[in-house]
């Protein structure tokens, strides 16, 4: 085990983003130098999909060294790393999926795995922030690079309405983001997670009002960027408008990025204040279990499904989020890596099915799947029921599901009542993934419908890789369950909160 000064931590800390970085800026200019073309594109998301992949080397190294630090404003542990891990993965496939996305759609813009590479960067560094400002560099990294994404394809005017929203309601709620930090700081006097955990328990600010308008106000931005109800409402029609490998992108791995900046900054800053914030917190994760998955039901274009799937997982990884203890990290690294390979395998598959020209596919063109492509109906079951956490054919999304479970009833204050929301809620999640299931099997294929394309090589890897390792690892789950046990940041206050009665405002919901 390596202690680090904090020079040596930032340096160690950011070599991965900076390979990642500076690799972009050189792919940027080698994208710029030549003319636009489908093959142009292709050779520079290879080499995007290297560059992501030696950054994934470097996480792995400094992982397996075991290096970790405990102050400064970078995190170097093994929380940091494996979060860093997931990013990359989902990084490698959405530029996989990119790659011939733009070909099948004759999009020949090769900047697209740039600004990939950029956001993900953005996205390294917002789940390595130990600090309130580098937790702000890191969103508008990765902000404004996702903002040209979903509006990339300048042919379709569904992606630049859908980037416009996006882009409008992002900057205001950077502006709730920026002001919450102000008025933290203003209550607390730092900026440093831990150091502001500190001196709320020492000076006693859990009552002080500037303090709770902070927190309340940094809800309000993170909730956007996990696209949190009643901050989700740009989530469906930027997915449904952007690139698909792009919703893919933003669905999964911006999501990891937001939820490990807003479980690190509440598990080492604010527990604390835990009876002041958990109600709001609480609430929040409720309301978005609840609408995602209610209005899900409704949904027959499968881009805009996912997008309410995407709310609904929201919600149960806000439960995490509500439930603040050395477990919670474990929990929602498993989930979101759980999460993140059956998001990239479903929109695989609908990347195979889409015809050039078109933008969306729904349920009717998936009706009698399993009789053309039953290996693709297969695969597809997989990551519905890995989605919905079905026991043994949903393989890894049952067991994040019960580690979150798990981890709530545990707690030092058991959160019961979060966990029934989070059980009754995938029951009604049930109804739109076991419905794609039933479309696929058991409706027949439309008369005269035209036979779906093949599917590209890098399309069917993301689709296989995913598949295979939702599968294995919901039979041996310790291959990562070991890892990310190891991956738990500082707990602030953490006999304090062991100790301490159920708060009044945790009785009404239980």
């Amino acid at each position: 085990m390596f202690d680090l000064s904090i020079p040596a931590q930032l340096s160690a800390a950011l070599l991965p983003d900076l390979l990642l970085m500076v690799g972009a800026m050189l792919l940027l200019v080698w994208a710029a130098w030549r003319p636009d073309s489908l093959a142009h594109q292709r050779s520079v998301g290879l080499a995007s999909i290297g560059v992501a992949a030696l950054a994934l080397v470097a996480v792995v190294w400094y992982m397996g060294r075991g290096t970790t630090a405990t102050l400064g404003p970078i995190a170097v542990d093994n929380f940091r790393w494996l979060v860093d891990a997931v990013i990359l993965v989902g990084t490698i496939a959405a530029i996989a999926l990119a790659i011939e996305d733009n070909e099948r759609q004759g999009v020949a813009i090769a900047e697209t795995h740039v600004l990939i590479l950029l956001a993900s960067s953005g996205m390294m560094l917002l789940a390595a922030a130990r600090d309130l400002m580098i937790v702000f560099l890191g969103i508008e990294l990765m902000s404004i690079a996702v903002y040209a994404l979903a509006g990339i394809n300048r042919r379709s005017p569904r992606g630049a309405e859908g980037a416009l929203k996006y882009f409008l309601l992002g900057a205001f709620s950077t502006a709730f983001l920026l002001y919450g930090i102000a008025l933290v700081y203003g209550a607390t006097g730092a900026t440093n997670v831990a150091v502001i955990g500190e001196r709320i328990q020492a000076v006693g600010l859990t009552g002080n009002a500037i303090l709770l308008i902070g927190i309340a106000l940094l809800v309000v931005g993170f909730g956007f960027k996990v696209s949190a109800v009643p901050f989700h409402m740009w989530a469906p029609d930027v997915y449904d408008g952007a690139p698909t490998a792009i919703t893919a992108y933003m669905a999964a791995t911006a999501k990891t990025a937001a939820f490990a900046a807003f479980l690190r900054v509440w598990l080492e800053a604010f527990p604390p204040a835990f009876e002041k914030w958990y109600p709001a917190v609480a609430m929040l994760a409720i309301a978005t279990m609840l609408i995602g998955n209610a209005i899900g039901l409704v949904q027959r274009n499968l881009k805009r499904l996912l997008a309410y799937s995407s709310i609904g997982h929201a919600g149960y990884l806000l439960v995490a989020v509500a439930s603040p203890t050395v477990y919670s990290s474990s929990a929602m690294i498993f989930y979101l890596l759980a999460y993140t390979l059956a998001t990239y395998g479903a929109f695989a598959i609908i990347i195979a099915l889409t015809r050039p020209g078109a933008y969306t596919v729904t349920t009717d063109d998936i009706s009698g799947l399993w009789r053309e492509r039953p290996a693709m109906a297969v695969a597809m079951v997989v990551f519905m029921l890995s989605l919905l956490g079905f026991p043994l054919f949903g393989g890894a999304g049952f067991l994040a599901k019960y580690y979150v479970i798990k981890t709530v009833l545990q707690a030092a204050i058991p959160q019961t009542t979060l966990a029934v929301w989070l059980v009754l809620t995938s029951v009604v999640a049930a109804g739109y993934y076991l419905y794609v299931v039933m479309v696929m099997f058991m409706k027949p294929r439309p008369e005269g419908a035209a036979p779906t394309l093949p599917s590209g090589s890098l399309t069917r890897a993301v689709m296989v890789t995913a598949a295979i390792a939702t599968l294995v690892l919901g039979v041996w789950p310790n291959l990562v369950v070991r890892w990310t046990e190891q991956g738990t940041p500082r707990l602030g206050n953490a006999p304090a909160m062991a100790t301490a009665a159920p708060p009044a405002a945790e009785r009404p919901l239980r």
